[in-house]
């Protein structure tokens, strides 16, 4: 039996669908270190993603029927997430893998090759520094790793139109000029 070939963004989706059970077991673990919650919006502006991730976002919110007019643009910074109404997400379900690691410990090896962790300044205030691993972290190198080489997967399959570098990235806020 000839095995169908998986689609970029349906792997995509997987692995979104991992990255949320990680972040959601890590969030269970330190839930009395986090402030994150509904309302709480220090973490979100205008941040640039893969294609992959842009083109997934966007055959989501066009298949839901979300609107450019459901947008709030006036008074925005540059560097605002235009998504973001009334301090809530208005594409929670679809969000980048970015937005759904926020908060939460990030480990990751910074540009002279050596461990270092991430957090929320508002998160782990009572945690001691030492009391984090590899157990008790998420793995952001071992994600983008794997996004960025579903990434190239997608460019070389990618219609005439999308013509991208394997490091190119878009704004979150060019979803509006395609809906």
């Amino acid at each position: 039996m000839e095995q169908k070939k998986k689609n970029p963004t349906d792997e995509y989706r997987a692995l979104r669908n991992k990255v949320d059970n990680v972040s959601s077991s890590l969030s269970r673990q330190h839930a009395t270190h986090l402030q994150c919650k509904k309302g709480c919006d220090l973490c979100c502006m205008d941040y640039s993603i893969l294609p992959v991730e842009f083109y997934s976002i966007l055959e989501e919110l066009k298949s839901r029927g979300f609107k450019k007019d459901n947008l709030q643009l006036k008074g925005k910074k540059d560097e605002d997430c235009i998504f973001l109404k009334n301090h809530a997400c208005t594409i929670y379900e679809s969000r980048p893998l970015i937005c759904r690691t926020h908060g939460l410990p990030l480990l990751y090896t910074n540009d002279d090759g050596e461990w270092e962790l991430s957090t929320c300044e508002l998160n782990f205030t009572a945690f001691n520094i030492e009391n984090f691993s590899e157990q008790n972290t998420y793995p952001q190198d071992k994600f983008n790793s794997k996004l960025f080489l579903l990434n190239r997967k997608f460019i070389a399959e990618s219609e005439d139109e999308k013509h991208f570098g394997e490091f190119d990235l878009i704004p979150l806020k060019k979803l509006a000029d395609k809906l």
